[in-house]
């Protein structure tokens, strides 16, 4: 009895347990738009970004060059990787994983990350020539997100459209072992994995034997679970445990070295109620932040009065920060000068059509409390909100439809062009521009700082795009959220990566 005792504890020792609100509908990295933690540690890309989300590290290329007129990367890659299944790497499944990101029939919401490709070749196999129409200057950091992961291209094949959910063949430092959905993941620690990225003491191969992800949705859940030791780790911990979580003597708080995550709503602008700008500049001026930072996020977040925080690589700061302000004069001026007039019910109305607004949004963490905050501040300028709230499991899939006015949303971003490139080239629509916002003026801007050459040329036809998008107020900005990691004590050499908000990264240095 004892020593099954002890054989049952030694394995409890060896696997990190972490848990999570929401899941992926599958582990897919071309496809997937939900949480990516589980990717980076079954596969690997071609570089790495350091934990300041700035320098370019090598991962499974050693090594590059630019050319002059910044259109031909040339990668010179490690001859010592294998995949999971025990295949060999080389540079044609770097050529295979770039083309299936671009090709139109595999949909990647993220295909514009990888650049406007020309060509990518394979001289040899540990050579990668990847040939661009025109520069991006941001390519390198792209190349480090996740839907640049280096794939089997017999494992794509073999599983079909069961690709990333009845497995995933990678070369990171975990192997795909099972998924349950809406239950838990499971991955299992590779043994002969050595080339983990430099800013890690530990290249591999891991310390723990195993990571189990337990899929939590309950907030009073997920604390229950940590404090009482069976799960070690969470990025999902709700804000108004902290404080309790912090006097915790086996519970620890993380913070990454640069936490980028802003919680705003978008506007469906092609929608009719919303595609005045007085209509959503007044909506944005009806808000108080401070109270939603203090009392939903417990202080665990600041105001936001623009859409990407001014620590942001790239920021200009003389972005407009009217949105921020808080306004319900002004806002009623707005609506009125728009047409919509107050009713006898106090409700807008116009050509006797009720101001009335549908917001989807996450069912979890702290989007109902602030979609509640929302609609308590509209109704007292007279604007009716609805709020249908969708499991993690199906809410991305729900805001593809786009049978909605207003949406509700954390994201995380590295730079001004990371958040701008996805979310406001007309290329992008309907997902993830569900803003569904076309103009030509922010679509060169944006193809120019994409492809500069210069950092001052970057920055200043970034600063046009973030001028404009926030005089034609296309999102409501409501808090630059901290980002934390809880983990229990028991974990030595944990430190917080925030690369898409992932946290752990590669977890090559943690260990028990």
């Amino acid at each position: 009895m004892a020593a099954a005792a002890c054989i049952t504890s030694f394995a409890q020792a060896q696997t990190l347990t972490v848990m999570n609100a929401v899941e992926s509908a599958h582990m897919d990295p071309a496809r997937t738009t939900g949480p990516p933690m589980l990717i980076y540690l079954v596969g690997d890309t071609l570089v790495s970004l350091d934990y300041d989300l700035k320098t370019i590290q090598p991962l499974l290329a050693k090594s590059w060059t630019i050319s002059e007129d910044g259109k031909l990367y040339t990668f010179k890659l490690r001859d010592d990787v294998t995949f999971c299944s025990g295949k060999k790497f080389t540079a044609n499944d770097v050529v295979f994983s770039v083309k299936r990101v671009v090709d139109k029939e595999t949909k990647s919401p993220f295909y514009w990350r990888m650049g406007k490709v020309k060509d990518v070749r394979a001289p040899d196999p540990t050579t990668v020539e990847y040939e661009l129409e025109e520069p991006f200057s941001e390519l390198l950091p792209n190349l480090a997100m996740f839907q640049a992961t280096i794939l089997n291209e017999d494992n794509v094949r073999e599983l079909g459209r069961d690709f990333g959910v009845k497995g995933i063949d990678g070369t990171g430092p975990f192997c795909f072992t099972s998924w349950e959905p809406r239950n838990q993941a499971v991955v299992t620690r590779r043994p002969e994995y050595k080339w983990g990225p430099p800013f890690y003491a530990n290249k591999g191969p891991a310390k723990f034997e195993k990571i189990v992800f337990k899929i939590v949705p309950e907030e009073a859940a997920r604390l229950a679970a940590m404090a009482s030791g069976q799960v070690d780790l969470t990025t999902t911990m709700a804000d108004q445990y902290l404080p309790q979580i912090a006097k915790m003597p086996t519970l620890q708080i993380l913070h990454p070295t640069r936490e980028t995550r802003t919680f705003y709503l978008g506007f469906k602008t092609t929608r009719e109620n919303v595609s005045d700008v007085r209509v959503r500049t007044a909506l944005s001026l009806a808000i108080q932040r401070k109270p939603i930072a203090d009392s939903i996020y417990f202080g665990n977040a600041e105001p936001a009065s623009t859409y990407v925080h001014p620590k942001t690589p790239d920021f200009n700061p003389d972005t407009p920060t009217h949105l921020g302000k808080y306004d319900p004069e002004q806002a009623a001026k707005l609506l009125d000068e728009a047409g919509w007039k107050l009713g006898p019910d106090n409700f807008r109305y116009k050509d006797g059509k009720k101001l009335t607004l549908q917001l989807y949004g996450f069912a979890g963490g702290r989007s109902p409390k602030v979609a509640e905050a929302v609609q308590g501040a509209w109704r007292k300028i007279g604007v009716d909100l609805q709020i249908q709230m969708w499991d993690g499991t199906i809410v991305f899939s729900k805001l593809a439809q786009q049978d909605y006015d207003i949406w509700s949303i954390a994201y995380p971003y590295s730079s001004v062009g990371d958040a701008a490139l996805i979310y406001y080239h007309s290329r992008n629509i309907p997902t993830p521009n569900r803003m569904n916002w076309k103009d030509k003026e922010t679509d060169d801007w944006l193809d120019a700082a994409s492809a500069a050459l210069t950092e001052k040329d970057r920055y200043d036809n970034y600063s046009k795009v973030m001028k404009k998008v926030h005089e034609n107020a296309l999102w409501v900005p409501i808090v630059h959220e901290g980002v934390v990691m809880v983990a229990n004590k028991r974990l030595k050499n944990l430190k917080a990566h925030n690369i898409y908000a992932s946290m752990i990264y590669k977890a090559l240095d943690v260990g028990p």
